[in-house]
């Protein structure tokens, strides 16, 4: 049997270094990174409809979408955020489930979704993990790791689901403001009881 886990967790969080632990111990990651990145390639439908949406602005002249134009627009304005996920989500969604049943019919598939919540996915999983870390740290880390001004950080933060709404989906919560090897000790347990479960 497929065990179908969710994986989530705030910007800044760590939750794509628990999907390459996780990975390393033999899941099938499911990426929606990736895959946001993938329906929205040159040819794609919702990059047609975005482009109806939000004009011709948001596309380089080679046709690609141009994520900062794009990001400008719909980080500050939610009815745009939210008129671009009812674009996206969907190809997302459909796309998942076609890597989810080529996964086979055994073993763990993890959604790693940074949106699992905002998406109503959480409840199509069968186990939710969810990384977490005060929004201070997840400031910090974007500030020094990607560049971002604090404001540009808290935007993006503010932008996602609160931590109080992920926590309440969770059926674990990763605890990521300590050190790599706490969180690797920590994977591994919980590995372990995906692990057991899928057996079961």
């Amino acid at each position: 049997m497929t065990l179908r886990v969710g994986l989530t967790g705030g910007i800044g969080s760590g939750k794509s270094t628990v999907s390459a632990l996780l990975r390393e111990r033999g899941a099938v990651v499911i990426d929606y990174d990736q895959l946001a990145r993938d329906v929205v390639e040159p040819g794609e439908p919702a990059l047609t409809a975005i482009a109806e949406r939000f004009g011709a602005s948001v596309l380089h002249p080679d046709g690609t979408l141009n994520r900062p134009a794009l990001g400008a627009i719909v980080f500050t304005d939610p009815d745009a955020r939210r008129d671009l996920e009812a674009i996206t989500h969907p190809a997302i969604r459909d796309r998942a489930a076609q890597l989810e049943r080529e996964a086979g019919e055994d073993g763990i598939v993890v959604h790693d979704n940074p949106l699992l919540v905002e998406m109503g996915a959480a409840e199509h999983c069968d186990v939710v993990l969810v990384v977490d870390v005060p929004e201070q740290i997840q400031i910090d880390r974007l500030v020094r790791d990607r560049g971002m001004s604090e404001d540009d950080a808290r935007a993006r933060i503010a932008a996602q689901a609160s931590r109080e709404q992920r926590a309440a989906a969770a059926d674990h919560v990763i605890d990521n403001s300590g050190t790599k090897n706490e969180l690797v000790h920590t994977v591994g347990g919980l590995w372990d009881e995906l692990v057991r479960s899928s057996a079961s």
